[in-house]
C-alpha cells in the first residue's frame, strides 16, 4: 500500500473556452448505478434489475486523471469498472423525463473501481456494499466536457485499456436504464443538487487490477482518464 497521500477532487470544473471562463463545482452526492448493462450483470451472475439499482460513494473517493488508485489492504481483489458520468448543474426533485437532461451541466468519464471480495462477502451476508465501492481514491473522474457539446449521450463509444490491452470495450446505447431515466428515478428520491455526480454503470469485460497497472479510460468525445494502481 503506498504511503504517500491519495490525491483527492475539490472541485469539478468544466471550462468554456470560448467564454473565458469555466464552471466550477464543488463535488456532492456520487451515485452509482448497478448492473445497467446486461451483459456485465451477466458476467458476474447477477440478474437484470427491473429499476436502477442505486448505491452511494463519498465525495473523498475521487481522484483525478494523473493520480493513483491505491488497493487498500482490506482487499486482494480489486476491479475496474469504467462509466460515463454526469455532472448535475442544477437542483432538481421529481425531474420529469423531458427536463431531465436540462439537468446535466457536463459529462465525463469515471471509474467505479470495487472491492470484489469484500463486495462479495457483504451480498453474502446481506450487507450493504459502501465499504466494498468507498476507499479513497476508488472513483477516479476525468476532466468534465460541457453537456451542451455531447449532442447524445447514448451514442457513445466507452472502453478501458490496461497497459494497452483492452479489457472492456461497450456502447452507451446498451444500458438498461438511459441517462434521463436516471435523472427522473434518482430524483423520485433524492433532491439533486449542483455538483452531485451519477456514474451511469460499467459494460462487461471488468477484472482485477495489481501494482503497477496504467489504467487508460475513454468515452467517446470526452477527454480521456489515465490513472496508475498502487
Amino acid at each position: 500500500m503506498a504511503e504517500s497521500k491519495p490525491s483527492m477532487m475539490e472541485e469539478c470544473r468544466i471550462s468554456q473556452p470560448e467564454q473565458g471562463s469555466s464552471q466550477v463545482f464543488r463535488p456532492g452526492k456520487l451515485l452509482c448505478i448497478g448492473r445497467n448493462y446486461a451483459k456485465h450483470a451477466a458476467e458476474l451472475g447477477n440478474s437484470v434489475p427491473t429499476t436502477p439499482m442505486v448505491f452511494l460513494k463519498p465525495s473523498s473517493a475521487l481522484t483525478p486523471s494523473g493520480g493513483t488508485v491505491v488497493i487498500p489492504d482490506q482487499s486482494s481483489d480489486v476491479h475496474h469498472e469504467v462509466e460515463l458520468v454526469c455532472l448535475i448543474g442544477r437542483r432538481g426533485r421529481d425531474i420529469s423525463r423531458n427536463d431531465a437532461l436540462s439537468h446535466v451541466a457536463g459529462y465525463a468519464v469515471g471509474l467505479d473501481m470495487t472491492a470484489r471480495d469484500v463486495q462479495q462477502k457483504a451480498k453474502e451476508k446481506g450487507h450493504p456494499w459502501s465499504v466494498a465501492k468507498g476507499f479513497d481514491t476508488f472513483a477516479p473522474l476525468g476532466e468534465f466536457r460541457s453537456a451542451d457539446s455531447v449532442s447524445d449521450p447514448q451514442a457513445l463509444n466507452i472502453s478501458l485499456k490496461v497497459n494497452n490491452e483492452v479489457r472492456q470495450q461497450g456502447h452507451t446505447s446498451d444500458m438498461i436504464f438511459p441517462i434521463d431515466e436516471l435523472i427522473v428515478y434518482c430524483s423520485s428520491i433524492f433532491t439533486l443538487l449542483p455538483g452531485d455526480l451519477i456514474y451511469t454503470g460499467t459494460p462487461e469485460g471488468v477484472s482485477a487490477v495489481k501494482t503497477g497497472d496504467i489504467l487508460e479510460a475513454e468515452v467517446e468525445g470526452l477527454a480521456p482518464l489515465h490513472v496508475s494502481v498502487s
